[in-house]
């Protein structure tokens, strides 16, 4: 079946850097793809996605400091994360949509991984 693996989550400090990567299996990579977080007691919210033309999109608050990149031949979709603040501080997922060409909003994804964990503190 489809598999999404994510890795490269952790704890830094306020102003450090992250890079989370996703792995895919038995699924094409020229889908829309992207990142959402959750939070302990909020919603998931979309952070950056990449769709089947290579645009982007970003959450407001993330725009100038994370970078979504797609490597198809290694089928693994990265997350740059730079200048972290305690409030990105949340459960990373990476997910797919065999939907939609758009698929920033997290209930567009059809596969989800089981997310890893980003802890910045202050």
């Amino acid at each position: 079946q489809v598999q999404l693996v994510e890795s490269g989550g952790g704890s830094v400090q306020a102003g450090g850097s992250l890079r989370l990567s996703c792995t895919a299996s038995r699924i094409s990579m020229n889908l829309c793809m992207g990142w959402f977080r959750q939070a302990p007691g909020k919603e998931r919210e979309g952070v950056i996605s990449i769709d089947v033309d290579g645009r982007t999109r970003y959450r407001e608050s993330v725009e100038g400091r994370f970078t979504i990149s797609k490597d198809n031949t290694k089928k693994t979709l990265s997350l740059e994360m730079k200048y972290l603040q305690p409030e990105d501080t949340a459960m990373y997922y990476c997910g797919v949509s065999t939907l939609w060409r758009d698929c920033f909003v997290p209930t567009s994804y059809s596969y989800l991984g089981k997310g890893t964990q980003v802890t910045v503190s202050s």
